[in-house]
């Protein structure tokens, strides 16, 4: 997953807000005095956080402490929203607007440190108290929106917009907050409103069991390997992280352990000789949550579809993919069925072509003894036939790319765009010994923020990659409060004497969250719930996919690009065989995205009467109409598709190719300006990155582009239409 939200998504709707005020009946709550009954000192999350730059204290945290303080929260927001209720005052924008945007600091905190360490740092203990507490939240946030009095206030203020000379921000917070009181039920009935909050308490549990059984499922497996024929075709580096699991796992000398992490399977995939065990790996990675066993996600995941689709049609939408669209840059399941349907009518031949090409390879080869393609052998025999037509052999390209080398050519290029200086901090508190933190200024010396790394596996982190965020920017009482984000992935680990060396894709995977995390700090609105990534699920990969056009640029590669032993520069050979190879593949690469995007429409489309008992025959029957070849699955089947049932993404897969036709157009603009050109990163910087959730996202475009985005950069890049 490329971009992470809080765990807690329902409560911080509309309770992450903050403003500030001049005089006593509109002031929000004083953030430095919580008042604490009964008195817990001993509670960090119940005082100013005596930390550098204001971090969470994560050496005093304890599990212990997570759900007094979010009783606390719950009970101190409350007590503001009743403060908000029960004036006498008429409504106006700033004693129930601002007031309400500023209520929740407390409960949002906390969330966010017990959200971020369930994703990135937990145990049983931590997974417990998130079930625990995900109920009592869902009624809180239901408590809010469903309150007649609150909604009342918000809606007088709403129908008076037009007389009140709000600013461009004002009006857009305005309009949203009334907008989410509606999505979420204030004008349904009362017995409506009954059977949402149960849906809604229903939906937090499920969710969290369905991540929660993907982290077992994920730990749960191991390939050991305890006979070297069997590691044959393998690279060395591969080998030896293999070893090094096996000694971590405390087996004997001689035996090699592969695991269902990214930075272990794929490279198994990729070179691994032994056919039976390559189809033994990889059937363990297609069954995840598939196993009728404790952490089964198959009845979770049709109870959230069934309850998804209930809470769209009492809401008054055809569907949950309609209520969940609503707010994007697309708008209807429409919009989003005309592009994913575009681009796979142009994919499927290219896919289909790229199977025969590999079947004629296969056939070739003595060793598969005249067997049909099938799923687990793609990967192997592309990487054959990349290096049969380009003479590129990934592994050649990992000693160029050691972790800080691709590091400092991130601080590098941000430096040249941005102004930007990055200087690690190792005065502030980590949540795990791995996360490293990092100040980030502008060129003048400026403070602008705080980013925490955090790059390896381990049995405590969920997969994939993300960027979140610990302390959203906003203007609190006239002060610019400053963000606090982290990017967390899943790279491949140091071994032996040599640091961790990334592939091609982990590359990409770094410059796409490091895009995302510029996106949180250099936001610089005044509203802390339109900071940073608070923008459509359809625009907010924008800024992070744009940040990949650079990782493979050949001006850009020869800054960061260097041998981790010798210091040597790329060679110019190794450049244009990447360049050469950006097509290969396509077909593949685009196919399972494109399922995995129009599977998730399928669920999301569905209307109550229609939900599916049988979750795999309707994946099987959804892939079949659209003419998925066997030898591709989508990227995610359905007991495993952690992006729309664990990661808030329903209904929104399809943004990172939404996106992918934006940041196509709008590199374009490097591409004729210059790569490093600081006009157009100041433009991008101060109509994108800075302004947020401020604006409409097509505005904010337009604004940096001049135009509404084309899609055939991204059709040309991909090789899916070469003459457009």
């Amino acid at each position: 997953m490329k971009f992470g939200l809080t765990l807690f998504a329902l409560t911080t709707v509309m309770t992450a807000f903050a403003t500030d005020a001049d005089t006593p009946d509109t002031a929000p709550p004083d953030r430095s005095a919580v008042t604490i009954d009964p008195p817990t000192a001993a509670n960090p999350f119940f005082s100013t956080y005596n930390t550098p730059f204001g971090v969470p204290p994560f050496d005093q945290i304890k599990p212990e402490h997570f759900e007094p303080a979010i009783e606390e929260g719950i009970k101190q927001q409350t007590a503001e929203i009743a403060t908000i209720t029960q004036r006498t005052a008429a409504p106006t924008f700033a004693n129930t607007v601002e007031a309400l945007e500023a209520s929740g600091d407390l409960l949002r905190r906390v969330n966010t440190v017990l959200g971020n360490l369930n994703g990135a740092n937990t145990n049983d203990q931590l997974q417990k108290i998130a079930q625990t507490v995900a109920p009592k939240l869902a009624k809180h946030s239901d408590d809010i929106m469903l309150n007649p009095t609150l909604f009342g206030r918000v809606k007088a203020v709403y129908e008076q917009r037009a007389k009140l000379k709000l600013s461009g921000d004002q009006q857009r917070l305005l309009e949203k907050m009334y907008k989410n009181f509606v999505r979420n039920g204030a004008a349904l009935t009362a017995d409506k409103q009954e059977r949402l909050r149960k849906i809604n308490g229903e939906l937090s549990v499920l969710t969290l069991k369905f991540g929660q059984n993907l982290l077992a499922e994920n730990n749960a497996y191991t390939l050991v390997i305890d006979k070297a024929d069997d590691l044959k075709g393998l690279p060395a580096s591969v080998v030896a992280a293999a070893a090094d699991e096996a000694k971590k796992r405390k087996l004997s000398e001689g035996k090699w352990v592969f695991t269902l992490q990214n930075p272990s399977i794929m490279p198994f995939l990729q070179y691994a000789d032994n056919r039976k065990l390559r189809e033994q790996i990889f059937a363990a990675y297609l069954e995840r949550g598939n196993h009728s066993n404790e952490r089964d996600n198959k009845a979770i995941m049709s109870s959230m579809v069934a309850l998804r689709a209930e809470k769209a049609q009492l809401l008054g939408y055809d569907n949950h993919a309609a209520y969940g669209l609503e707010e994007s840059m697309a708008q209807t399941p429409e919009k989003v069925a005309q592009l994913l349907n575009q681009l796979w009518e142009a994919t499927v031949p290219v896919a289909k072509q790229e199977a025969a090409d590999l079947q004629a390879m296969m056939d070739k080869d003595p060793a598969a003894g005249g067997a049909k393609l099938a799923s687990w052998d793609w990967r192997y025999y592309a990487e054959k036939l990349r290096k049969e037509k380009y003479a590129l052999d990934e592994q050649e390209l990992r000693p160029y790319f050691s972790l800080e080398s691709v590091r400092e050519g991130i601080f590098t290029l941000t430096s040249r765009l941005y102004g930007l200086r990055f200087e690690r901090r190792t005065d502030v508190p980590v949540y795990h010994e791995d996360a490293m933190a990092y100040e980030v200024k502008e060129a003048d010396g400026r403070h602008i923020g705080l980013i925490y790394m955090d790059f390896f596996p381990r049995a405590s982190k969920r997969g994939g990659a993300w960027m979140t965020s610990y302390r959203r920017q906003e203007v609190d009482k006239g002060k610019k409060i400053t963000p606090v984000v982290s990017i967390v992935c899943n790279f491949s680990k140091p071994t032996g004497n040599e640091p961790a060396l990334l592939s091609l894709n982990e590359v990409s995977t770094f410059f796409h969250e490091f895009g995302h995390a510029l996106h949180g700090l250099l936001s610089n609105v005044h509203y802390g719930s339109q900071s940073g990534t608070s923008v459509p699920r359809d625009f907010v990969e924008l800024p992070s996919q744009i940040m990949e056009n650079w990782a493979v640029e050949p001006e850009m590669l020869k800054l960061f690009a260097k041998h981790y032993q010798t210091g040597a520069v790329i060679p110019d050979a190794l450049i244009d065989k990447i360049k050469k190879t950006s097509l290969f593949n396509q077909g593949f690469e685009t196919s399972e995205y494109l399922a995995a995007s129009l599977l998730d429409m399928a669920y999301h489309t569905l209307k109550p009467g229609e939900i599916p008992t049988d979750v795999l025959a309707f994946e099987k029957q959804a892939m079949d109409k659209i003419g998925l070849i066997d030898q591709i699955p989508p990227r995610y089947r359905s007991t495993y598709f952690q992006h729309i049932f664990a990661g808030g993404y329903s209904a929104g897969y399809y943004s990172y190719i939404w996106s992918a036709v934006l940041d196509a157009d709008a590199f374009e603009v490097f591409k004729q300006k210059g790569l490093f050109d600081q006009k157009s990163a100041q433009s991008f910087r101060k109509n994108v990155l800075e302004r947020g959730g401020t604006e409409d996202p097509m505005s904010l475009y337009r604004k940096f582009r001049g135009a509404e985005p084309d899609i055939k950069p991204l059709l040309r890049r991909r090789g899916l239409m070469k003459d457009v």
